[in-house]
């Protein structure tokens, strides 16, 4: 192990772990109660140093840790302190796509009781081995893992999981105000581009979309919306925003966020539409809403400006240019710093209680994807304020 790898994800962990007041108060009640003693806890989530704090915390309550990260966006210093703390984490931030399953499948192997979910990537592998009925329950933290639940694993997972992105703190704290804020720091730090003036089209008027659709606009951007739910749309236009067709937004955009949570929002008969110049960037979990494959086989040359940027040149001479390979780029892109300290304490908390609800009365829960049970939303919301206001 190196050393002084370990010891900078350390500090940088410790350095998170002080401003995560509730975080702190779960550690402590856990390293008491020890709800989850005995369990094998399986994760595949962004290794990142507020996410090592979960862990930290889920550890303090008797569980054993197995986890991995997500594709393009582990911190290697992070997986090597965890590593020390004597939590099984596998890969690194130059993993493969290929690597990157193999390392989702090592977690399997474990025979987890508990799932840690990101992208329901490890509920779908316990169906496809058939070993579901070793699983308690889990939790599953994206939009893009509650549709896969909801629509390709529907009626195939045999155990409750919560969906924490169900959960109106997560959509208020997390989606909305720090993915809005994380997406757009993230833009202007990896492009060195100016916000003021220029023209964005925003794909999807989620909350993660509200979000960064809000931000944008905040910071003097020119914001359109393209949403294909009548309500969303209609809610976007009532908030100020132009609201069209991807099709006809597209001749005017300088920049493109996709934050839809499904594939293929942006695909390859649209990228003809797009002027020169045009960067494209994804917020989504899941790096298939920009057809990149596409872009790739539509361009005469790709020629890479950092790790983070790419520009494309078309057959036409137009220049396109893609941020983190299409990936999530507030984590996959450059420096990546993710979602606020503050709303990752919130996030993180939802799931601690929501995995301890699971380890100690599964019975009270149903099969497949559901929301958090609201004693849990509500006294979170309670405490949060309570910090807010106090600053402990």
């Amino acid at each position: 192990m190196d050393t002084d790898l370990a010891a900078s994800g350390a500090a940088r962990i410790t350095w998170i772990r002080s401003r995560m007041p509730l975080l702190a108060e779960m550690r402590a009640q856990f390293a008491e109660e020890r709800p989850f003693e005995g369990l094998r806890i399986g994760m595949s989530l962004h290794v990142e140093p507020k996410t090592a704090v979960l862990l930290e915390t889920l550890a303090a309550g008797g569980a054993e840790v197995v986890g991995t990260g997500n594709h393009g966006s582990t911190q290697d210093d992070v997986v090597a302190a965890l590593r020390a703390q004597g939590l099984t984490i596998f890969g690194t931030r130059d993993d493969s796509l290929d690597q990157h399953h193999a390392n989702l499948e090592s977690v399997l192997d474990s025979r987890p009781q508990i799932l840690l979910d990101n992208g329901a990537d490890l509920a779908a592998g316990v169906v496809r081995r058939g070993i579901a009925g070793d699983v308690r329950g889990g939790t599953e933290e994206t939009t893009s893992g509650a549709f896969r639940l909801r629509d390709e694993l529907e009626g195939q997972v045999p155990f409750p999981v919560l969906v924490i992105n169900d959960s109106p703190l997560k959509a208020i704290g997390e989606n909305l105000h720090a993915v809005g804020q994380s997406a757009v720091e993230s833009f202007q730090r990896i492009t060195n581009l100016m916000i003021p003036g220029r023209r964005f089209v925003v794909v999807g008027y989620g909350w993660c979309g509200r979000g960064v659709a809000r931000y944008l606009r905040a910071l003097g951007g020119q914001v359109a919306v393209a949403e294909v739910d009548e309500i969303k749309a209609f809610e976007a236009a009532l908030d100020g925003y132009l609201v069209d067709d991807l099709a006809n937004l597209l001749p005017d955009a300088q920049a493109v966020i996709t934050a839809t949570g499904h594939p293929n929002v942006l695909p390859a008969a649209l990228l003809p539409l797009l002027p020169s110049g045009t960067v494209l960037g994804n917020i989504g979990h899941f790096p298939f809403e920009i057809d990149t494959a596409a872009l790739a086989g539509q361009a005469v040359s790709r020629q890479p400006l950092d790790e983070a940027l790419e520009v494309y040149t078309m057959a036409d001479g137009r220049e396109i240019v893609l941020i983190a390979e299409g990936r999530m780029f507030n984590l996959a892109g450059r420096a990546p710093k993710g979602n606020s300290i503050a709303s990752m304490d919130l996030g993180f908390t939802l799931q601690v209680r929501s995995l301890e609800r699971v380890a100690v009365a599964p019975a009270t829960l149903q099969a497949g994807a559901q929301p958090i049970p609201d004693d849990i939303n509500r006294s979170i919301a309670r405490r949060m304020v309570e910090v807010m206001r106090t600053g402990s």
